[in-house]
């Protein structure tokens, strides 16, 4: 019996709601975690012992001059109306100045965040593309030389310590055999050479054309950028061999095999495609973790990204640029959790 128009008519305001009430729930969880980050950084910058009227006057300031800065910065409010007051700044891209240059926050973090990008981009795009066959691969042949020595290789990248195999890669790569460029994002004679269109030098060189900045570039991003990966692809390929032996063993992948599917369709097709959905959440948290964990990495390599920027001012006690930087790195990981929900649904249609 076919539904008639009555009743299709019936259903779709309630789809329509339903739908609604997802982005609304979507939307509420964002703004509180949003607000619980913001109130964890306001609660920060109030307990740290440091003084931020003396950062801004100095230490030889009157005690009118001490004063008046306190007002000025709202200090002499309730804690309640300064954090609120916290937020709405934040809100508008207001994260004050930075007492190291007397710039205002903002313009420095969009100034270096997309040398982060850009390096924990191309060490996920590294990650990825070694890890998820190395580790279908360490499944498929589990218990064999080929198991074990992927299984090794995952154990090096969790246990050696980042900042010793990015000296000994600048010692080998670079010291020794010449086949890297060394620290910094491009050579000296190559610096400000292309307009900065979107702060990643490889993008700007090849908008630019200018190839020859493209590759010296390339020769400084890639020894940071494999080791960025190689410390992905250790977590990358140890979930898709604990995911795919899940799939494997599963009576669906008998039955298949039984009907005389190749084992590559077996594989592929099947067992890798049950994954995908998992596989988003280990490659957005493996992404998120390049972007607010390459800190050792930069300061290695002088990679002047946000890593480095949130370390120098935390050194320097420039909590406006320390308390920005955090709050920026909090909504990476807002985003890129919503944008894995995002793909749950178009990769899954069954996801809720």
């Amino acid at each position: 019996m076919t539904d008639t128009t009555e009743q299709r008519e019936a259903r779709h305001p309630s789809r329509l709601l339903a739908a609604l009430r997802k982005i609304g729930a979507t939307l509420g969880q964002i703004a509180f975690t949003m607000v619980g980050l913001l109130f964890v950084t306001f609660v920060i910058g109030r307990v740290m012992p440091i003084d931020p009227v003396i950062a801004v006057v100095g230490e030889r300031a009157t005690q009118a001059q001490y004063q008046a800065a306190y007002e000025a910065m709202g200090l002499d409010q309730p804690l309640f109306v300064q954090f609120i007051q916290y937020i709405w700044d934040v809100m508008r891209g207001d994260f004050g100045m930075s007492l190291l240059n007397a710039r205002p926050v903002a313009e420095d973090i969009a100034r270096v965040f997309p040398a982060t990008l850009e390096l924990a981009t191309l060490g996920t795009i590294i990650g990825v593309a070694i890890g998820v066959p190395l580790g279908v691969l360490a499944a498929v042949k589990r218990g064999t030389w080929i198991d074990q020595t992927a299984r090794v290789v995952a154990l090096i990248g969790y246990s050696m310590p980042i900042f010793w195999l990015g000296l000994v890669g600048l010692l080998i790569f670079y010291g020794i055999l010449g086949w890297v460029g060394g620290p910094g994002r491009v050579g000296i004679f190559y610096v400000d050479v292309v307009p900065s269109v979107t702060g990643m030098i490889l993008v700007d060189s090849a908008l630019d054309g200018n190839w020859t900045v493209f590759r010296n570039a390339l020769s400084h991003i890639v020894l940071p950028a494999s080791l960025l990966g190689y410390y992905s692809l250790a977590y990358i390929s140890r979930m898709t061999r604990s995911f795919m032996l899940e799939q494997l063993s599963s009576e669906y992948i008998i039955t298949a095999r039984v009907k005389g599917l190749s084992e590559r369709a077996v594989i592929w097709r099947h067992a890798f495609r049950n994954i995908r959905v998992q596989l988003i959440t280990v490659v957005a948290l493996s992404y998120a973790g390049l972007l607010e964990g390459s800190v050792l990495t930069e300061i290695i390599f002088a990679w002047p990204g946000i890593g480095s920027y949130i370390t120098t001012a935390l050194l320097s006690a420039d909590m406006n640029a320390v308390l920005g930087g955090t709050v920026v790195v909090g909504l990476v990981f807002v985003c890129l959790n919503v944008f894995s929900d995002l793909l749950y649904k178009f990769l899954d249609p069954r996801a809720e």
